[in-house]
């Protein structure tokens, strides 16, 4: 099956008062059509940035995107905007973090999602009302007639949420992003919600890239991981492979924080010490500061993305030390 989605050498910089910042660098990844794949770190380590290089969002007078982003076969970075907006919705849609910034506070939520259709599909007022109404009913937003004209305001966080899907969803994307789209909701809430991505997934049998920090998150509905640290993928593979054999300090230190239910557990561990300035040059690994497996080799050679096992890509001079202390 072709891939959907590629991403190479994808590099995303800034203009800061310190110079040049380097946010993402040199990502590589793919996706297939139905497929979920989960791009996790702590915050700060590029997934956002990532994402909105990918649809096209970055001001191209603070940054600049390089690189490739074959979308349907075609790369998005060589399009002009005209033919950008036709694929932002159609192609490729996003959910955004927090719902209450995304949408206007001013327009009934009905009005803001009737737009997409009289925008992408060209539907008449009266069409696209009903179309915004049958979508409504199909995400479970009780009284949609009465929803239709209320405000942001009188929706609660899940509610929200799951507006921000209708949005994305009411052009039936081949490929729908999503942004840490839990984060801000309940446990209860957030079960729902995802529970609702995937069954609309199955239904339009579409691909998402589902960014979070939340690795629970990833086990329940991801189908493949890519881990990114100060702006790289520092490991990628399944999700069977990951949680079972973690092979860089990193996500092993990921795993680490997880809480598990169980008396015998053993204690959270946390990762020492912060992310690099991402404005200065590093040299060898990115991550050597704050790992226990350093050694003068991570300080001085960068570690290069290769393939380990079959299908597992590892940035690390040491992943075959990790193993072992994986299953200790």
């Amino acid at each position: 099956m072709e891939n959907l989605l590629e991403v190479r050498n994808l590099s995303t910089t800034f203009k800061t008062e310190r110079g040049i910042a380097h946010a993402v660098r040199f990502v590589n990844f793919s996706i297939k059509p139905g497929e979920t794949m989960g791009l996790v770190g702590e915050s700060g380590s590029g997934k956002s940035v990532t994402a909105k290089s990918i649809m096209r969002l970055i001001d191209p007078v603070r940054g600049q995107v390089s690189g490739e982003i074959i979308l349907g076969g075609r790369n998005v970075l060589n399009l002009k905007e005209k033919e950008m907006e036709h694929i932002r919705g159609n192609v490729v849609s996003m959910i955004f973090q927090d719902p209450m910034t995304s949408l206007n506070p001013l327009i009934p939520v009905g009005e803001q999602i009737a737009e997409m259709f009289r925008f992408h599909k060209q539907m008449s007022k009266q069409a696209a009302r009903q179309a915004t109404l049958e979508l409504l009913r199909h995400i479970a937003i009780p009284s949609p007639e009465k929803r239709y004209s209320q405000y942001p305001h009188e929706f609660s966080g899940g509610m929200l949420q799951r507006l921000m899907i209708a949005i994305a969803l009411s052009c039936k994307p081949q490929l729908l992003i999503a942004d840490e789209p839990t984060t801000a909701l309940d446990v209860t809430i957030q079960a729902q919600i995802l529970r609702l991505m995937k069954n609309l997934q199955k239904e339009f049998g579409m691909a998402i890239l589902m960014i979070t920090h939340d690795l629970g998150v990833v086990a329940e509905v991801c189908d493949k991981i890519s881990v990114m640290y100060a702006g790289e993928i520092v490991e990628s593979s399944d999700v069977e492979t990951i949680f079972a054999s973690p092979s860089h300090p990193y996500t092993l230190g990921l795993m680490g924080s997880i809480p598990k239910l169980g008396a015998n557990e053993k204690k959270l561990r946390s990762i020492e010490g912060a992310p690099p300035d991402l404005s200065l040059a590093i040299k060898g690994c990115a991550f050597a500061e704050r790992c226990p497996f350093r050694t003068a080799t991570c300080l001085e050679k960068k570690p290069q993305l290769q393939e380990v096992k079959a299908g597992h890509f590892v940035s690390c001079h040491h992943w075959n030390e990790l193993e072992k202390e994986a299953s200790a």
